[in-house]
């Protein structure tokens, strides 16, 4: 397996996620089961922090209904849900996350409410909106790694969001791959142990010229035999990013994978997350940067646990327009 560096654009052909919203009741129940987390705790981190302010999730009281509001612009769910879902990777349906709050028996954080969406296979989309909109909790409830409370996942064909907890696992090691800011690696091991990890979890373990081709697509193979805090943050995300190359996922989740990087480890890390879309691989990428944003094929704009609207923009400032119309609304 061999990649190459490469800073061209890429076109404009590749279609966006279908997406569209239907307003539900607040009063949904919440399942107990505990969930399995990777990465930073999910939920209440992005959203509940903003509380009732305009276009974030508000706290709600229990048996509290929202009123129906007009959607100006918005695709009929059923069209939407026809559209694009043949040939995608990632498909959810009516995907709601309702969070209890802490000391607060009587109110409910309504973080996801009824998002549909189709992601194509190949694609890579980047998911934005201000914070608080319910874009890192729709990322890692697709991703299994947070439960939903009603609505329905389906990854390759497969419907995840119905799998016991362990049969999830399993499907994610198999088949997806996942880049956060944290980077999530195991200070223990050295950056090619590293690598070879998710691999070896999934059964299927890299030989060392595998290793060695991921590490040098990433510029550092001379470097494989070093343990991560003898690394720099941007040396650790490259690493991060050699992990899912070298174990070639279907899918790739990014949860703002640029956050913690210069400018320029910033776009090496953006520049392979286009190769791995333009290789066939589905990457879903959220951030708080439109400049990362305007290098994904599509955008779409999180506001209030809805996903308000999508665009193939790739301009950094109509971006941004895009969001804070979205929490306009």
């Amino acid at each position: 397996m061999r990649f190459e560096n490469r800073n061209e654009s890429r076109g404009d052909e590749q279609t966006g996620p279908d997406v569209s919203r239907r307003t539900r009741g607040a009063g949904a129940k919440t399942r107990n089961e505990a969930t399995g987390r990777w990465g930073r705790d999910v939920g209440q981190s992005d959203v509940g922090r903003q509380g009732s302010q305009a276009g974030g999730p508000g706290v709600v009281p229990l048996g509290f209904s929202r009123p129906n509001r007009p959607r100006t612009g918005q695709r009929d769910p059923s069209r939407a849900a026809r559209s694009g879902a043949a040939n995608a990777s990632i498909s959810v349906r009516q995907l709601t996350r309702v969070y209890e709050v802490p000391g607060r028996k009587d109110a409910r954080v309504l973080a996801l409410d009824g998002v549909d969406a189709d992601f194509p296979e190949g694609s890579f989309t980047a998911i934005v909106g201000a914070s608080g909109s319910g874009k890192s909790t729709l990322l890692h409830c697709m991703a299994g790694l947070d439960e939903p409370t009603d609505g329905r996942v389906t990854m390759l064909g497969s419907a995840t969001s119905e799998m016991k907890p362990a049969k999830r696992a399993t499907f994610r090691a198999q088949h997806v791959g996942f880049v956060f800011q944290e980077y999530n690696l195991i200070a223990s091991l050295t950056a090619a142990e590293n690598v070879s990890m998710p691999s070896r979890l999934a059964g299927r373990p890299l030989s060392k010229d595998q290793i060695d081709a991921a590490l040098d697509a990433v510029g550092l193979r001379r470097r494989a035999n070093l343990k991560p805090h003898q690394l720099s943050g941007g040396e650790r995300q490259r690493v991060a990013i050699a992990r899912v190359m070298a174990s070639e996922p279907r899918i790739v989740f990014a949860d703002e994978p640029t956050g913690a990087l210069d400018l320029d480890s910033s776009g090496v890390v953006l520049d392979w997350l286009r190769q791995l879309a333009s290789r066939g691989t589905t990457v879903v990428m959220v951030t708080h940067d439109v400049e990362a944003a305007a290098l994904a094929d599509s955008v779409a704009v999180m506001s209030g646990g809805r996903l308000a609207t999508w665009s193939n923009c790739r301009d950094a400032q109509r971006i941004a327009g895009l969001v804070h119309a979205a929490r306009a609304r």
